[in-house]
């Protein structure tokens, strides 16, 4: 409101300027129609702005002198001196009223009624009180021509251009450090101003906005359609252009939104939806590009009706709509005369409008992004670039390319290295572990089919669906780049933003984070919007591996229990100590497997872990990653007496694409197994110098689950220490179990334990770590 109330204060003194002196002369010439119109139209202006901005004095002063212009237009009074100073006096007082608004100060109000009693035609010369006119504030704006902001914001981006070559140049020549100081001083003032200039041509996202909710009430009501407004992100700051060109495309896409999509009272009733329709309009930038979208709780798109709408207007074949992809045929709405209307209204049915609203988002390097959800709504997004708009930027390699990212949509940029960073594949899938945490990939390489193989570096990025990683060659250099929209054939294949020309002079594209996303199919979990009505708890579907077992059998496994799959020599698996056990990564853990290796010189493995422990399970083949239904058929449990069975440790039977699945139960398999603690806990022993210790003991005590040292490594903590009764003890933070070395005493209150008494050593051990 506060930008508002000043626009509307620069805008009424600029008029007041020019308007006094329109009076007087309108006053010399009376039958002068177009200083009337002008006189008119400034206090009807004031009038209409001051309802909307709850100015009351204001509206009632402008709407008695409108009432007497309206007259004098219309013949009923004639412009006399009286008349004519009556109106002056007027508009003095609306400039009063206004410098004192800007001014903060109060203004006294009684003789307002005296310059409103003079405007009548028979009102007797009255003397209006005088009263100080406030001290004008200076004025801190100016209005300029858009042209020469163009002007400014191009010099400004050449002026980046220009720096950033010069600052190459240097580099690469080996500059001086009075230049080097001189140039970081040129840098910073340059930043300042071109953030300066780019405020210029920005303006709040409200603009466009704010006569989207009376056009909304005026469609629905001509429908016999109730529809809630929901408008957020109108904060959001767009280049003033961008907001002029998006107007009629947004006002196409709303009002079809009411017409096409959100049904009338009865449908949505009988459909167990509000009778009041929801429509959410929201703005909010993504890295150099503004996302504007629209989204409504109506019946969505039919698609066969489109595609057979489509047959019938003869557009494509029918053997070639039939072979189109669901994304083709969605597209089809886009088609230049398609109308899903049999018949012609007002708001639809003459088979222009879709088409002429994507060519237009495209002209300025923008996109539209349709999600048809049949029954439940329809979402469509407008990717807006900020044009002329300069970002900071990450430049990667790929192959021989170079791109640039915006360096807001990158969380962090890491080297694939050891277990921390690392790349896995399930099934024909890619995903990346970063530090424990699974994320989809996408190969920049591979999905430009510029190189092949695993990529060396991750950019971990962030968009609005969620987080993945992008694999790319190499990074190169961090670069401030002006941004301008590319071609509409380069920027509909989804993974570009712009184009920019960076301080080498060789033009490159800037990458779309969000738009590679979509492209490479990665699929995030949706974001639930609560629109009021109660409908029944949504449980999410638990996320499994599917997988081929070694008996042939198709089964799944919950993903969260899976750290990695790999693959191991066979080699590396033996049967010792009663079970099967695999060596890897210089430990040794236990091994699942349901039948034979077949020969095979290598397995894959999921390496399994409950967050303390891990064990290892060998398959056949990893398949995909699915999610698991919530209706579990239980498995038969086994006859007493009777063994475990070939199977496994079965939960139940799941339906996964029509075919029964065997769900594996992770709780059996770890609590059927001896599994190897992950970080098991630290025993010191304090040996006496005898081996003892060393060669009985620790072997015991590490079959027991824990992890047994004679020194500890620098910042290593111990969780019990041991130590015999005839040897000094050392001091330790860590409580201490003592051993003797005969089996009886003599002694009530002696809490040593007898070395060879396996259990009480252990259940020993146990209590003085729980004290």
């Amino acid at each position: 409101m506060d930008d508002l109330l000043q626009e509307f204060i620069a805008e009424t003194r600029e008029t007041l300027e020019a308007i006094s002196g329109e009076i007087v002369a309108w006053e010399a010439a009376p039958a002068d129609r177009g200083r009337l119109d002008a006189i008119f139209r400034f206090v009807h202006t004031v009038k209409g702005s001051c309802g909307f901005l709850d100015l009351p004095r204001l509206a009632r002063l402008s709407h008695a002198a409108e009432d007497v212009l309206a007259a004098v237009r219309d013949g009923h009074r004639v412009p006399d001196t009286a008349l004519v100073n009556a109106v002056l006096a007027i508009v003095d007082r609306i400039g009063e009223l206004v410098e004192a608004i800007d001014a903060g100060s109060a203004l006294d109000d009684s003789s307002e009624d005296l310059l409103i009693a003079a405007l009548a035609p028979d009102a007797a010369p009255k003397t209006p009180v005088v009263v100080a006119m406030p001290h004008r504030a200076i004025s801190r704006s100016v209005r300029l021509n858009v042209d020469l902001l163009d002007r400014m914001m191009s010099g400004m981006s050449e002026m980046v251009l220009a720096r950033n070559e010069l600052a190459r140049r240097l580099r690469d020549a080996g500059a001086d450090p009075k230049v080097e100081a001189a140039l970081q001083r040129l840098s910073l003032t340059v930043a300042d101003m071109r953030d300066t200039v780019t405020r210029t041509r920005m303006q709040k996202v409200d603009a466009l906005f704010s006569a989207l909710p009376r056009m909304v009430r005026d469609t629905s009501a001509e429908l016999g359609k109730t529809v809630d407004l929901i408008i957020e992100g109108a904060d959001v700051e767009l280049d003033r252009e961008m907001i002029e060109l998006m107007r009629d495309p947004l006002v196409h896409i709303i009002r079809n939104a009411i017409d096409h999509g959100i049904e009338p009272p009865a449908e949505r009733r009988n459909a167990g939806k509000r009778e009041v329709g929801r429509l959410v309009v929201s703005a909010r930038q993504s890295g150099n590009q503004i996302l504007i979208e629209v989204a409504d709780d109506g019946q969505g798109i039919d698609v066969a009706r489109i595609v057979a709408k489509a047959a019938e207007q003869k557009l494509h074949g029918v053997a070639e709509l039939a072979a189109m992809s669901a994304t083709a045929k969605l597209d089809l709405i886009f088609a230049a005369g398609l109308s899903s209307r049999d018949t012609v209204t007002a708001t639809s049915g003459r088979g222009v409008g879709m088409d002429v609203v994507r060519a237009n988002i495209e002209q300025i390097g923008g996109r539209v992004v349709l999600t048809n959800d049949p029954g439940r709504g329809l979402r469509i997004v407008v990717h807006v670039p900020l044009t002329l708009s300069i970002i900071s930027t990450i430049i990667v390699g790929v192959g021989a390319q170079r791109f640039a990212l915006a360096r807001q949509s990158i969380d962090e940029i890491v080297t694939v290295r050891g277990d921390l960073v690392r790349i896995e594949t399930i099934g024909d899938a890619s995903a990346a572990m970063v530090r424990g945490r699974r994320m989809p990939l996408v190969s920049l390489g591979t999905l430009f089919a510029l190189s092949t193989g695993a990529p060396p570096t991750l950019v971990i990025v962030s968009t609005r669906e969620g987080v993945y990683a992008l694999g790319v060659d190499t990074v190169l250099d961090t670069e401030e780049v002006v941004v301008k929209p590319a071609s509409p054939a380069v920027m509909a294949t989804g993974v570009y933003a712009g184009k920019t020309l960076p301080d080498n002079g060789l033009p490159m594209l800037l990458l779309d984070a969000a738009g590679i996303a979509a492209v490479a199919g990665l699929r995030f979990a949706p974001m639930v919007v609560d629109d009021g009505v109660p409908e029944d708890v949504v449980v999410p579907g638990v996320p499994a591996l599917l997988f081929d077992d070694l008996d042939g059998q198709r089964r799944a496994l919950a993903l969260a229990v899976i750290d990695r799959v790999e693959p191991v020599s066979i080699d590396a698996i033996r049967w010792s100590a009663g079970a099967m056990r695999l060596s890897v990564g210089g430990a040794i853990i236990p091994l699942y497997a349901v039948g034979d290796f077949g020969g095979r010189d290598e397995v894959a493995v999921l390496r399994l872990t409950d967050g303390e422990s891990e064990m290892a399970y060998a398959i056949a083949e990893a398949i995909e990653i699915v999610t698991l239904p919530h209706e579990i058929a239980p498995a038969r449990r086994a006859a007493p007496g009777a063994g475990a069975g070939a199977a496994g440790p079965i939960a139940g039977v799941v339906l996964i694409d029509g075919d029964q699945v065997e769900l594996i139960d992770p709780h059996a398999l770890f609590a059927g197994e001896p599994v190897t603690i992950a970080a098991p806990p630290v025993c010191l022993l304090q040996v006496d110098g005898s081996g003892w210790m060393e060669t009985f003991l620790k072997p015991a005590l590490e079959a027991s689950g824990y992890r047994c040292v004679t020194a500890l490594a620098p910042g290593e903590t111990a969780a019990i220490a041991l130590a015999m009764e005839d040897a000094p003890v050392r001091e330790s933070a860590a409580p201490v179990v003592t051993l003797r070395r005969t089996p009886g005493t003599d002694r009530d209150d002696d809490a040593s334990v007898y070395r060879y008494d396996r259990a009480a050593l252990i259940a020993a051990i146990a209590a003085r770590r729980a004290m």
